[in-house]
């Protein structure tokens, strides 16, 4: 299995996934997957189908927000009502992680669930830098 990278007891990110890496996903207690890659983005990428079709299979809701670059608006309100809805830990994935911890950082800047310096040590804690996103976490926080 792609190495997870766990950023809180709720959330993990991974580099690109195999369909076969969905029975230890669940396995391991998560309840839900992301795909935050956009489909054919490489050669060889499992399709978005075959991806959900595996992670059905084994009992994980699957959650298709592709985007490439920073995440727009709609991709960053669909992570917050995943992370909001699900009850159990998520998983998102994209080629190496990146895009995934960004998109779940703004998210929970978005829902207030944590303050922007402690998404960047948790992001930090999980092998991420995610300070170079601190004006656009401080910008999604609730203002007191």
């Amino acid at each position: 299995m792609t190495a997870l990278h766990s950023v809180t007891p709720l959330f993990a990110v991974a580099g690109q996934l195999s369909p076969e890496d969905f029975a230890l996903a669940a396995a391991a207690g998560f309840r839900a997957v992301i795909n935050n890659r956009p489909e054919n983005e490489e050669p060889g990428q499992p399709s978005a189908a075959a991806m959900r079709a595996a992670a059905e299979t084994v009992g994980l809701a699957y959650h298709a927000l592709p985007f490439q670059g920073a995440p727009p608006p709609g991709a960053v309100a669909s992570m917050a009502t995943v992370l909001a809805e699900t009850r159990g830990p998520v998983l998102a994935y994209c080629r190496t992680g990146r895009r995934s911890i960004l998109a779940w950082g703004l998210a929970k800047a978005l829902m207030g669930d944590m303050r922007p310096d402690e998404i960047i040590a948790a992001a930090a804690k999980a092998g991420y830098d995610l300070e170079g996103a601190r004006e656009a976490l401080t910008a999604l926080a609730p203002k007191p």
